[in-house]
């Protein structure tokens, strides 16, 4: 990305002074700042000049263009880069390198630079920073918004962030992408989802283990269950996964001890001596606790390494900044250890859109992204995220827009996207609060989409069935991305820039989200939607699907269940069934990935030009759920009747066994 990319601005600045510049021309970063614009947020001090900051300076990969490319089309084993050839052929310039941290080092700023050149990590105070970038941080109270349409509320925020947009002498500014970090605004979410907190509660002394956990008999899969549904049984073995290692990118501290006792004493996996080994990036991850989210890294950990038990694990565990998230995988990067990754955080594309509209984003903090992803796709590494738990509709879980909308980085064209479907199953639902309990079922796996269960949630609840409906948008997500756009390898696959949609949820009632971003903040409820179709463009997601429903879902070992305070319902069983989101579905594929590179001898790198080319030949390794019918959507996408891909399931589901046989012999 050149430098009219960053909507540099010019300024005449003088840096002389004591840290013994001279006058140059400054030129600034990204755009302006305004957190005041986010709803209610108030600036009360300046930042104190002391407090301690890391701040990551992702520049410019250079021959983006052909990168690019060679990705798109796909790279072979043989052509894997190390990093050290990374850094040679599309990495910065030692030169340019160098000068950026000569400069920041003449205000006391010391840095650390990932070997692949692209991310140079700095750490200073905020009172170096403000000199070095010509800003001034102040800090700003910021209100928690209230929980919408069934999801919980976010709570309020105490954060830094510059009054201006940060600026840089034009000769290093010209080669810098993005510079993160200098706002501490944490928007991300896990994308792991219960089964809805008022039904099924755990009846402890039933003598069914199951039904002890959860209050139903079919959400208690184990990574097992994922083996044998999706075809990865024939290469499973007490080592399988053997010389590989698999890696999980997330933003919350893992319990110590977690994974190693649901392998040993919930799976029974025997001990191969494999390691497991925690990096806590830029020494920025908070203790363990439910509240901040380690019960998605517990999952995580648990999930790939139970379908991998040969494999080792690598778990990059960071706070809650954009910097923090960027430097987990530049870190994977750089170190080239883990054939395989897989994060399952992200934010929806109307939260970024506001958050850059407010000032709390940079405007290039997704192809800052892309750059760490490219990095690892040219050097054979596997990269899987979540597509995110609110259907169709991404956005309605976070900021409360009720647009279609897609979750980044879910929506990267250098990722594997996992999407989401439900197991056949039935049980009865029972609500605590009414004690009204009632049948349900699913009765072949399809898109993950609860409108299956609103007449059942509206039963138990004693509620009208357009409330159940639009308290309960929740499934597989999927659609069209308005930032990123298609990838070569879905030009020509059907399916891909086309839709067939159930309109049962109709956007009304526009709204600024943040930063004067119009959106849709309500619906128009119809319960007997007929079939829509249509267009569309920008990179379509999921890739594939596979069992994310939290009522067909899996079993989740977290320690730090036991330590939630009675003010937030108390402690909880340590081991819960009824789990699920397509949190499961990333870690799944990533530890499927180390036990296919370990049954093949090497890596097979970026999935997605080889599953695409694999999904329109004879023989395709996917099942596809093209069924075009409210028995198959995520509450707006269903099935494309006789085409390759559709926005609900992707490429469908996966035999694993054959993938891996097409990977050998591509």
């Amino acid at each position: 990305m050149g430098a009219l990319a960053l909507g540099l601005s010019p300024v005449l600045g003088v840096g002389a002074g004591a840290d013994g510049t001279t006058a140059t021309t400054l030129v600034s970063v990204g755009q302006g700042v305004d957190v005041s614009a986010l709803p209610g947020a108030q600036a009360f001090d300046p930042t104190m000049p002391n407090v301690p900051e890391t701040v990551s300076f992702i520049l410019d990969e250079r021959n983006l263009s052909q990168l690019e490319q060679t990705v798109d089309q796909g790279i072979g084993p043989n052509s894997f880069l190390s990093v050290n050839q990374f850094a040679q052929e599309y990495g910065q310039s030692q030169s340019n390198v160098s000068q950026l941290e000569s400069y920041l080092g003449r205000f006391g700023i010391s840095t650390q630079v990932y070997p692949g050149n692209v991310d140079v990590v700095a750490n200073g105070t905020a009172g170096e920073f403000n000199r070095a970038l010509s800003n001034e941080q102040y800090q700003y109270t910021v209100p928690g918004y209230p929980g919408r349409h069934g999801w919980p509320s976010s709570p309020a925020q105490t954060v830094h962030a510059p009054s201006t947009a940060p600026q840089l002498p034009s000769s290093i500014a010209s080669y810098v992408l993005s510079i993160l970090g200098l706002s501490n605004y944490a928007a991300f979410t896990s994308q792991a989802v219960h089964t809805p907190a008022a039904m099924s509660k755990p009846q402890t002394g039933n003598s069914n283990s199951c039904l002890a956990l959860s209050g139903l008999a079919n959400d208690c899969n184990t990574p097992a269950t994922f083996e044998s549904n999706y075809g990865l049984s024939p290469l499973e073995s007490p080592t399988a996964g053997r010389g590989q290692t698999l890696a999980i990118v997330t933003l919350a501290a893992l319990d110590p001890g977690a994974p190693q006792y649901f392998w040993n004493n919930i799976l029974h996996l025997p001990n191969v001596g494999r390691n497991l080994t925690v990096v806590n990036v830029d020494n920025s991850a908070s203790p363990p606790s439910d509240a901040s989210g380690t019960g998605e890294t517990d999952l995580d950990v648990e999930q790939s390494g139970g379908i991998a038990p040969g494999a080792n694990v690598l778990v990059y565990q960071s706070g809650l900044s954009d910097s923090n998230f960027i430097d987990d995988f530049f870190d994977a990067a750089s170190q080239d250890i883990a054939s395989t990754v897989s994060t399952s955080w992200g934010e929806s594309e109307p939260v970024v859109k506001a958050e850059v509209a407010e000032g709390v984003e940079t405007s290039t903090y997704e192809a800052a992204f892309n750059e760490a992803f490219l990095e690892m796709d040219a050097q054979g590494q596997s990269v899987f995220v979540a597509a995110g738990d609110a259907g169709a509709y991404d956005d309605n879980d976070e900021l409360g827009s009720t647009e279609l909308s897609v979750d980044t980085p879910a929506d990267s064209p250098y990722v594997t996207t996992g999407g989401g479907t439900t197991l056949p199953w039935s049980g009865t639902v029972t609500d605590s609060t009414t004690g009204i309990s009632a049948q349900a079922s699913n009765a072949q796996q399809r898109a993950w989409g609860w409108d299956y269960l609103w007449p059942t949630f509206a039963k138990i609840g004693a509620i009208p069935l357009a409330q159940a409906a639009e308290s309960n948008v929740a499934g597989g997500g999927g659609g069209f991305s308005v930032d990123q756009p298609t990838p070569s390898y879905q030009y020509g696959v059907s399916g891909t820039q086309s839709y067939t949609g159930l309109q049962y949820l109709t956007p009304t009632t526009p709204a600024d989200i943040g930063g004067g971003v119009i959106e849709p903040t309500e619906w128009n409820f119809n319960p007997t939607p007929s079939l829509v179709h249509g267009q569309g463009s920008g990179r379509a997601l999921p890739d594939v699907s596979a069992n994310a429903d939290p009522f067909s879902g899996y079993l989740l070992y977290e320690p730090s269940f036991a330590t939630i305070p009675a003010s937030a319902g108390g402690p909880q069983p340590v081991l819960q069934g009824g789990w699920g989101g397509t949190s499961f579905v990333g870690p799944q594929l990533n530890g499927s990935t180390a036990v296919i590179d370990s049954a093949l001898g090497h890596r097979v790198g970026f999935w997605n030009p080889s599953i695409y080319s694999f999904a329109t030949s004879r023989y395709s390794p996917f099942t596809t759920l093209q069924s075009a019918s409210t028995s198959n959507d995520n509450d707006f996408f269903t099935g494309n009747p006789g085409a390759v891909f559709n926005e609900a399931t992707g490429l469908g589901i996966p035999n694993l066994s054959a993938l891996a046989r097409d990977f050998g012999n591509n």
